[in-house]
């Protein structure tokens, strides 16, 4: 017995009911019966949608990573595109999207978090301005057919036996990270071909990679072509690093952004700062996160702070970073990774500052050091 949907082979998660077999494991995202077709959504892609026109032309390198995806795409091969953060992963993958529109064939962009799924939408839709864009996620759900559709992980259960092109971006980032479910619903959403977009591969792309049974695309710089930004560590007593943060807010002249590893913590900084600095909170209670972060956006306040939810995809220009109690256990290599890549991505503010300060010595924050500089010498 297997579950059509999320892959389960697992007996003790069947049930059968009067109307027949369910699988429990999935059962949250709509009771579904095993014996019963899964309903193929309906999606005609448009004749000129896939147009597409970029404010700025690919740098060389990226250009090969672009057509080498494509090239193996045509093979029949799934991609693992390796790029640093802020290299324009999304740009990569243009060219492929493109070709599978030309071909009206079912393109779907799958991303872990709604946030960036809203930001990405905005971003294709400026790209493709022939197609329908839609974004599938929280509050997002009315309409299900586009010509290319940008969702959360957990939208795909929508669209069963449809994509001929799935790329699924940050796969290592929760809430996908380690989930089966979700793992086993984007491969049944999926009838094509897969590009993987990370600068930080989990297990399973490690494991892919080992098997040679994907095609791997490293680019290790960034379009303006300057280095990463590699992090700046304070260790000390936590009253120290209060005193260390309240010194570099006061010294910055730019957009600050200050990642905290938990709620509390946020809710901690926010008083303590709100006396120096216009200051707002964007965690995952927050109620007006949409808002807050566009106003972050358009310079309406200069300092951030926020939780993980902001670690991937949104890309704010002209920041600084500081990662505060950057040894927590909450964070990982990653994570530690993805945060201090928000610095320096656009052409207009190259550079930035990028601050760990940790109450400890940590492996963890030495490694993300460690790989920053090597990315910036490989």
């Amino acid at each position: 017995m297997k579950c059509p949907r999320c892959l389960n082979q697992d007996k003790t998660y069947f049930y059968k009911g009067s109307k027949g077999w369910l699988c429990r494991r999935c059962i949250q995202f709509k009771r579904q019966l095993l014996e019963e077709d899964k309903t193929v959504a309906n999606i005609e892609v448009g004749q000129d949608s896939s147009e597409y026109t970029l404010k700025y032309p690919l740098t060389n390198a990226q250009l090969v990573i672009s057509h080498q995806c494509l090239a193996s795409l045509k093979q029949k091969r799934d991609i693992f595109i390796d790029a640093v953060c802020g290299a324009g992963k999304t740009e990569l993958v243009i060219e492929s999207i493109s070709y599978y529109l030309k071909q009206r064939k079912c393109v779907a962009l799958a991303i872990a978090r709604r946030q960036v799924v809203l930001d990405l939408k905005r971003r294709l839709e400026n790209i493709f301005l022939n197609a329908k864009v839609i974004a599938v996620c929280q509050d997002y759900t009315e309409d299900l057919v586009g010509d290319l559709i940008i969702c959360t992980t957990h939208q795909l259960y929508r669209y069963p036996k449809t994509f001929d092109l799935l790329i699924l971006d940050e796969p290592d980032a929760f809430p996908y990270k380690g989930n089966e479910v979700l793992a086993g619903i984007v491969q049944t959403s999926c009838k094509g071909e897969m590009i993987f977009l990370t600068a930080t591969p989990d297990d399973y792309l490690t494991e892919r990679l080992r098997l040679k049974n994907i095609t791997h695309l490293k680019l290790n710089r960034r379009p303006h072509n300057h280095d990463l930004p590699v992090p700046r560590l304070i260790v000390s007593p936590i009253i120290l690093l209060l005193l260390f943060l309240i010194d570099w807010v006061v010294k910055r002249e730019s957009s600050i952004l200050i990642f905290t590893p938990t709620i509390r913590i946020s809710k901690y900084l926010y008083v303590l700062l709100s006396c120096i600095v216009r200051v707002k909170v964007c965690t995952s209670k927050t109620v007006n996160k949409d808002e807050i972060i566009e106003d972050f956006r358009n310079k309406k306040f200069r300092c951030l702070i926020a939780t993980t939810i902001l670690e991937r995809g949104v890309t704010i220009e002209g920041i600084d970073v500081c990662v505060f109690y950057a040894n927590h256990s909450v964070f990982d290599v990653a994570s530690l990774i993805q945060m201090s890549g928000r610095v320096g991505r656009s052409f207009k503010y190259p550079t930035g500052d990028c601050l760990f300060l940790s109450n400890a010595k940590s492996s963890i924050v030495n490694e993300c050091i460690r790989v920053c500089k090597e990315a910036n010498h490989g």
